[in-house]
């Protein structure tokens, strides 16, 4: 693709706990055909440690995004292939980067997940890091922006930096999994939640069985 006609997602990973709802909708995202800007924060480094074992690292950020896209929910190592050809890096503390800019193309982004941290420095327009920074700028150019927030409970403050961020436009969505489409493994708990953010932007994808009015549709059975 030239890059004069490059118009990425950008995603962005916080520290919250959930590293495996941001590889879903990166491989998601790939798999159609969407080419993405990733910017993952210094505290979602060290959840990716935390929670695969592997680092994510400046000097082998292709390597250690393949690895970590590889690997299942249930922590199955080499479960999935993305093709990566698609994917651009920036440092979070890179202030001067693409995404930082409103005249950098973009389609939208997505912050999976989405910390309570996270979401008060974007409600509050802090832009303390280019994560925050790019999502100021998503929302003041009137882009998709969707910030899927992974905490519980949540306190009042936080509501409110939520309702702060739906009231600038962007879509709030907790990582809540359904059951009504017949989850049988962990897997299809984080690609229920992946398939509702890229609703959200209007990516198509097959991730989870879609309501069609039936009970027990998702699973296969009849009601009686």
């Amino acid at each position: 693709m030239d890059d004069s006609e490059r118009r990425p997602w950008i995603v962005g990973v916080s520290g919250a706990s959930g590293t495996p709802y941001a590889a879903a909708v990166l491989r998601a995202l790939l798999h159609a055909g969407e080419a993405v800007d990733l910017v993952v924060s210094r505290a979602a480094r060290l959840t990716v440690l935390d929670e695969t074992g592997r680092p994510f690292r400046d000097a082998h950020r292709r390597e250690d995004l393949r690895a970590w896209l590889a690997r299942g929910a249930d922590g199955t190592d080499g479960r999935f292939e993305t093709d990566l050809a698609n994917v651009r890096f920036w440092a979070a503390g890179d202030l001067a980067a693409g995404p930082s800019s409103g005249s950098y193309p973009v389609k939208g982004m997505l912050i999976v997940p989405a910390s309570t941290a996270c979401v008060a420095g974007v409600a509050l327009g802090l832009s303390k890091d280019l994560l925050q920074r790019a999502a100021s700028v998503t929302l003041k150019e009137r882009r998709p922006l969707v910030v899927a927030v992974r905490e519980t409970p949540l306190s009042g403050q936080t509501l409110k930096h939520l309702v702060a961020l739906d009231e600038a436009g962007a879509v709030v969505l907790p990582a809540s999994p359904a059951f009504y489409a017949g989850a049988t493994h962990i897997q299809d708990l984080v690609d229920f939640v992946a398939g509702r953010a890229l609703d959200a932007v209007r990516v198509p994808h097959k991730l989870y069985q879609r309501w069609e009015g039936e009970l027990g549709g998702g699973r296969g059975i009849k009601a009686e």
